[in-house]
């Protein structure tokens, strides 16, 4: 079995998509996709500068759309034919949901458009940001972050545990880091997935009524507790309340190691997870789809799991 996984923010760099609309229909997808929430999602994903897509507002659905066409260009067949977990890091368990089939790609797109706009509301409100602490000792981490006066907002696996709150805190982090460790400030413009996100889950809970949903067709985990979701009701429950509690990726990790998965295909904008894996899943296969040219290493990867799957059985 592998795992395909889709990124959250702060991994959009400029001209990302360019590479993608090399082929055919992916720019009139990534139109139509922009349509759904107001964006031109073509510029921004080739021509748009750093400053521009850091902006909550259009990072977040320029990031859900680049994971549906990646996955829509290098799959013929349904995702549930295939021997697949999805999982998705904060933003990115909305691109996960959506090749789940919990949400249509334009409900996904409608979803992240509430969320990224009421994300950006919250954040300011007052200034807040996040910091990545690599390193250290996990306990001395967390005791150092609550020291400061920040929150786990991403336990992520791999010696990385991400903190948010305000640019105060985050700054007497910085100052007195745990032994050991390093704090990196993040691209993102505020302190998800923390009590300061609160009024963006009620604007998403206002959303539900108006949203289609079904039960996952594979297997998809919850950034909450890293378990599989049960119903399509549970996973858009998660989608929800994950805005304002901590994203916990080293639980999924968990959980893909414990099913046996092989390999991890990181969709665009990639290379954070599968950075992750590599660290936290110690000789897990990983691909980091970045482009086309990405392509045919994803797919060997899936022929090497069916080629040994096939041995198991003989």
């Amino acid at each position: 079995m592998l795992a395909i996984v889709c990124p959250g923010q702060g991994s959009q760099t400029p001209g990302f998509l360019a590479p993608w609309l090399e082929l055919p229909s992916v720019a009139d997808r990534l139109g139509a996709l922009g349509e759904v929430v107001g964006l031109d999602l073509v510029a921004h994903g080739t021509t748009s500068d750093e400053e521009t897509i850091k902006d909550t507002a259009v990072a977040q659905p320029l990031i859900v759309a680049a994971g549906i066409v990646a996955a829509e260009a290098m799959f013929d067949a349904e995702l549930s034919d295939l021997p697949v977990v999805l999982a998705g890091h904060s933003v990115g368990e909305i691109t996960a949901s959506a090749l789940a089939g919990v949400l249509s790609a334009e409900d996904a797109m409608r979803f992240v458009g509430v969320r990224a706009r009421g994300m950006a509301k919250a954040a300011a409100v007052t200034p807040t940001g996040m910091s990545a602490v690599v390193g250290g000792d996990r306990d001395e981490v967390l005791a150092a972050i609550a020291a400061a006066g920040a929150e786990p907002a991403n336990v992520n696996g791999g010696g990385q545990i991400v903190a948010a709150g305000t640019f105060e805190a985050l700054k007497q982090l910085a100052d007195n880091p745990p032994a050991k460790a390093r704090v990196i400030p993040l691209k993102v413009a505020g302190a998800f997935h923390t009590q300061h996100m609160a009024s963006a889950v009620a604007d998403l809970e206002a959303l539900r009524p108006e949203l289609a949903v079904s039960d996952p067709a594979v297997p998809l985990l919850s950034n909450f507790d890293g378990a599989e979701v049960a119903s399509g009701e549970a996973a858009l429950e998660s989608l929800i309340a994950q805005v304002s509690r901590p994203v916990r990726w080293d639980l999924c990790m968990e959980t893909l190691a414990a099913r046996g998965v092989t390999g991890v295909i990181e969709l665009a904008p990639a290379g954070t997870l599968v950075g992750l894996a590599k660290r936290g899943m110690p000789g897990i296969k990983t691909v980091a789809v970045k482009g086309p040219s990405d392509v045919d290493a994803a797919l060997e990867l899936f022929a090497a799991d069916d080629a040994s799957s096939d041995k198991e059985t003989v």
